[in-house]
């Protein structure tokens, strides 16, 4: 086992210039909170943009699926990587490399008059991305004493929240009044703003010997074996869950996290140093963020459906609708960091965990007439108890990570939350979809309707699944009416047993929670090795 390395009170930084607000902790946060607003608009915008994008470019369905999953794969391989390479080359030039990339890929897709270069010009923007998310945080980490880290992550998560309500409603925006390329464009004044107070502001904190190897080896395995799980988990809706192509994914998955294991363990200078899974509370952290991102993104996977296509209503209006969760978020993000570095991470986390399945509960009692006010309370609570959460988590799994692996925590931790939001979706998919299919001979026969063969449910269940009711072109219109009636019932049977399966997710995270505790500064990363 090497030998401890000596200790030390933060990364080791370079470039104090003794500039006024050079290294100033809240222009550190503005710096990296701009830069990750960009991620999180683009993530939500580009589903808004899509109907365009399809009408002006030609793109198939299968098209626009690669718009998204293209990026969101580069994003997952890329994270833990991209957080290597600013604990050893320095947080601050990577974060900026991603900001300029970042900013000029969008701009590339905006101008782009070919869906196969915008997708290949995703799969760059997402790999830039990655270099926005973990550097965020080893900058953060670098900028803040420990005791006010918590308040810097909590103000960091409502600008997440606050870009991430502002998406649809701006997307919706910029699409019906000037184009949907312009969901692109905005990425490019935002970048240079990013740009200029990262490159004034920030102080360039790492923490690795700079002489020191990639892992290259380590970094082809990970990336393999992100690729294959993540990818399995996308296309499991439509090849089943069951499906030969589904297991083989997931096999090569098992079989590369293993050889990966093996090599990290025989590695002088690991990728990931499997010593920091020795920190339980890190390990627990690393769960809790895939739990909450699986309720997070499951949950508002049908709630999108259940307005747009059940209600009605536009993607603006949408917006609106959800905007007591982001608002809600926005505030309590803040006053959790605050409460948290009071009394520690556990309290926090249980009661958030609580509140989430206390929400989601709330939301299997709405139907198909479900007014404003009969969401809005759950809604709110919903982003009540997911800020402690994304908070907590955040700070377990940086904070009891060594100063010089703060950038791979932040990978990790990002990692760990693409990875839950992508099985929340699918998993919560599969429960909706199934229950569909066991609901709607009923549905339709107490409509009248001719009950389906199992032939018909298996072609109808998957648009009904998304609160589209699948009627025949000519269909009378009493009949129409019957028929959306039994569809829409279906698509609230299978939305409530998704929330159900959610609230028991968010209670056995509570439990999970008691095992926590405070991030620790630990400082040297030899050890672990």
């Amino acid at each position: 086992m090497s030998q401890p390395v000596a200790q030390h009170s933060a990364p080791a930084a370079s470039g104090r210039t003794g500039r006024r607000g050079h290294g100033n902790p809240w222009l550190t946060l503005v710096a990296v909170a701009l830069g990750v607003i960009m991620v999180t608009l683009d993530t939500t915008v580009v589903a808004i943009a899509n109907p365009a994008i399809s009408r002006d470019l030609g793109a198939s369905l299968s098209d626009l699926q690669w718009v998204t999953n293209g990026y969101l794969l580069a994003l997952a391989v890329s994270l833990i990587t991209a957080g290597k390479l600013g604990d050893r080359l320095g947080h601050k030039p990577v974060f900026l490399i991603g900001v300029v990339g970042f900013a000029l890929a969008s701009a590339g897709i905006g101008l782009s008059r070919d869906i196969g270069l915008m997708i290949a010009l995703r799969v760059i923007q997402g790999v830039f991305g990655a270099m926005l998310q973990p550097t965020a945080l080893g900058l953060l980490r670098a900028a803040f004493p420990a005791e006010r880290l918590n308040l810097a992550i909590g103000v960091w998560s409502a600008c997440i929240a606050a870009s991430t309500a502002a998406g649809p409603i701006a997307g919706g925006l910029l699409v019906q009044h000037i184009n949907w390329e312009s969901v692109f464009f905005i990425n490019v004044p935002v970048g240079v703003v990013a740009l200029v107070v990262g490159a004034l502001f920030l102080l360039n904190a790492r923490g690795g010997d700079r002489g020191s190897s990639f892992d290259i080896p380590g970094i082809l395995l990970l990336s393999g074996m992100l690729f294959t799980l993540v990818w399995a988990v996308i296309k499991a809706p439509s090849y089943g869950w069951a499906d030969v192509k589904t297991l083989a994914f997931l096999g090569a998955a098992v079989v590369l996290l293993a050889v990966f294991v093996v090599r990290e363990s025989m590695a002088r200078e690991p990728l990931l140093p499997l010593g920091l899974f020795r920190s339980v509370p890190l390990s627990v952290g690393a769960v809790l963020m895939m739990l909450m991102a699986f309720g997070m993104f499951g949950g508002m996977f049908f709630l999108t459906f259940y307005l747009q296509s059940v209600h009605l209503l536009s993607p603006v209006q949408t917006g609106v609708r959800l905007l007591p969760m982001m608002l809600a978020m926005m505030v309590a993000s803040p006053a959790a960091g605050g409460l948290i570095s009071k009394v520690g991470p556990r309290l926090p986390l249980v009661a958030g965990m609580v509140f989430a399945a206390v929400a989601f509960l709330g939301l299997t009692r709405i139907g198909v007439e479900a007014g404003f006010w009969d969401m809005t309370p759950w809604f709110a609570l919903l982003g009540i108890g997911l800020s402690p959460v994304l908070v907590a988590a955040t700070d377990i799994i940086v904070g009891n990570a060594p100063v010089a692996l703060a950038g791979v925590a932040g990978g990790l931790q990002q990692v760990a939350m693409q990875v839950g939001g992508a099985l929340g979706t699918s998993v919560l998919g599969a429960v909706m979809t199934a229950k569909v299919a066991n609901v709607l001979p009923g549905h339709m026969k107490d409509a009248g309707l001719p009950v389906p063969t199992p032939a018909q449910v298996d072609l109808m269940k998957g648009a009904i699944s998304q609160g589209v009711a699948p009627v025949p072109a000519n269909t009378r219109p009493e009949v129409t009416r019957l028929l959306v009636r039994a569809s829409n019932l279906s698509f609230i049977d299978g939305m409530h047993l998704a929330f159900t399966v959610s609230v028991g997710i968010m209670f056995a995270a509570a439990l999970l929670s008691l095992l926590v505790r405070a991030g620790r500064q630990v400082e040297g990363a030899a050890a672990l090795i």
